[in-house]
């Protein structure tokens, strides 16, 4: 495999805002771009100037943020038909922005030259000509995006290669193959770009969308045949299925096909950027997304981690903390004893060694999760049994009672109250407390009488409350499972609770997540 450097081209900020439900805030934008710059990227595209007012305020911005690797492109397309090239308003905003770099999207397929653009061959390609020298000529690096390249190319290849030649001739830095609709295969991307490096032998990009799901696949070609320019997005983010994927281009092609496009070290920071971005996108990471997602490398079934216990290579392609990621074991009714001395060493829980303690741990949980329970999103909870089950449990209060109401008021609230009776080092506590709903309320009492003795439960807070009922067709009758997700800025942790009643699988989550925090900082 030949040994060769490919330049990222990042275009989150611009083509993956066009994603349904993506909106970035300006800050939102600025914070990305400098993470982008961290990983090492090559290119980040800032967005279309002359669309909105938010990505002409980025790019006043941003020229007084300084950047180590990256240099910021402004995204805009050729003059339009007919009109003069100085005079057009969206080259005007694209030279405003004052970005080193201009990409300039033009049409190579006649369909679309004729239908979308309501124009002929030869305007076309003068647009084409105008615009790059344009920019050329004001001392711009253009890269020059060939819209619907492939679909151009299978339509009328004579007018599609005369696109880019006349892109070049103009003074294009690099010519960027796009697959705009994202319906090619890969047999027809390897094709096309054989033919095109016959016949023009230049600096030559990829710009690859997912409406066929080839959209990696695609690009990982185009890198394999020498195309030293790749543009994709974090995420795959992107109109309709989205556009290539840097989260999973980027990794296939340092440590499967061995092209350098990023810095050695910069690769473990992907993990971190995939999250980052999802976070401020406000969409759920996938945590199925290869590489980068949260379950890529978790084991669950007893045979797989006997295996990677002896192994990681067994049931694992590449190590995790290459990317940035990290190995997790669950505990469930398929655990063996190997997940259970895995998840016992790597709690530093002891007793791994002990045959009968393994045994009795796998026996509780079946019968637990036979019952509803889950450990696979409740480690805490997990911790706790074990320590039960081992002995060394220490129970610092007792519970004694707890009362729940809930009353809907003349002026509309809804207000519910909690009372809860604890006996903590021999002193009965007996506490009342409001909240916004019943598992608030029931927090807030269970705080306002431990906080006295543990001050430091003033550090947690509840960070998420999952409700899953177990049997739809029981209807009102069904059990109830209730996951809650605590953290104290430390760490994070997860409790479960099962019930018929929701306030009281609430309660059992809620008490967990409490104790496995007193217990933690005791």
């Amino acid at each position: 495999m030949p040994r060769m450097k490919v330049k990222i081209y990042d275009t989150t900020l611009r083509d993956g805002t066009q994603a349904e439900g993506v909106s970035f805030s300006l800050l939102n934008k600025i914070e990305i771009a400098g993470e982008l710059d961290k990983l090492g990227f090559d290119y980040i595209e800032g967005g279309w100037p002359g669309s909105n007012p938010k990505d002409m305020e980025f790019f006043k911005k941003i020229r007084k943020v300084s950047f180590r690797t990256s240099k910021i492109a402004a995204f805009g397309s050729t003059r339009k038909p007919g009109k003069k090239v100085d005079a057009d308003p969206n080259v005007r905003a694209l030279l405003g922005a004052e970005t080193d770099v201009v990409t300039l999207v033009g049409k190579s397929w006649v369909f679309h030259v004729e239908k979308a653009l309501k124009t002929d061959k030869e305007e076309n390609l003068r647009m084409i000509e105008d615009s790059v020298n344009f920019f050329k000529k004001k001392g711009k690096e253009v890269i020059f995006d060939a819209e619907h390249f492939f679909d151009g190319h299978k339509d009328n290849p004579q007018y599609a290669l005369k696109t880019l030649e006349v892109a070049r001739d103009a003074g294009a830095d690099c010519l960027v193959l796009c697959d705009t609709n994202g319906g090619s295969m890969p047999h027809e991307i390897e094709k096309i770009i054989k033919e095109v490096q016959k016949e023009i032998d230049f600096l030559l990009g990829m710009h690859a969308h997912n409406d066929a799901g080839m959209g990696v696949a695609n690009s990982i070609i185009a890198a394999r045949l020498g195309i030293a320019h790749i543009q994709g997005t974090i995420n795959g983010y992107g109109e309709r299925c989205g556009n290539a994927d840097l989260c999973l281009v980027i990794p296939n092609l340092k440590l499967k096909l061995g092209i350098d496009c990023i810095p050695g070290e910069k690769l473990k920071l992907l993990t971190h950027i995939s999250h980052l971005v999802s976070e401020l996108a406000n969409l759920i990471p996938n945590d199925h997304q290869p590489y980068v997602g949260k379950s890529v490398f978790t084991h669950k079934g007893g045979m797989h981690v006997s295996a990677i216990s002896r192994d990681k290579k067994t049931y694992e392609h590449i190590d995790p903390t290459l990317v940035g990621n990290k190995r997790r074991v669950l505990i469930s009714e398929l655990a063996g004893k190997s997940n259970i001395v895995y998840k016992l060493k790597e709690k530093k829980l002891g007793s791994e060694e002990k045959k009968s303690f393994t045994k009795k741990i796998i026996h509780r949980i079946k019968e637990l999760e036979n019952q509803g329970y889950e450990f696979e999103g409740a480690e805490g909870s997990f911790e706790l049994l074990v320590k039960k089950a081992s002995g060394s449990y220490k129970k610092l209060f007792d519970l004694e009672g707890f009362r729940v109401t809930v009353e809907k008021r003349d002026d509309g609230k809804l207000i519910s109250e909690a009372t809860v009776k604890l006996r903590v080092k021999g002193k009965l506590m007996h506490t009342v407390a409001e909240g916004n709903g019943p598992v608030n309320a029931l927090d807030n009492a269970l705080r306002k009488a431990l906080e006295q003795h543990y001050p430091h439960l003033h550090q947690m807070h509840l960070a998420d409350y999952k409700v899953r009922i177990l049997d739809t067709k029981a209807g009102t009758r069904a059990k109830t499972r209730v996951l809650i997700e605590s953290s104290d800025g430390e760490g994070r942790w997860s409790t479960v609770g099962v019930s018929p009643n929701i306030i009281e699988a609430s309660w059992e989550a809620l008490l967990d997540s409490i104790e496995y925090k007193l217990l933690k900082h005791s």
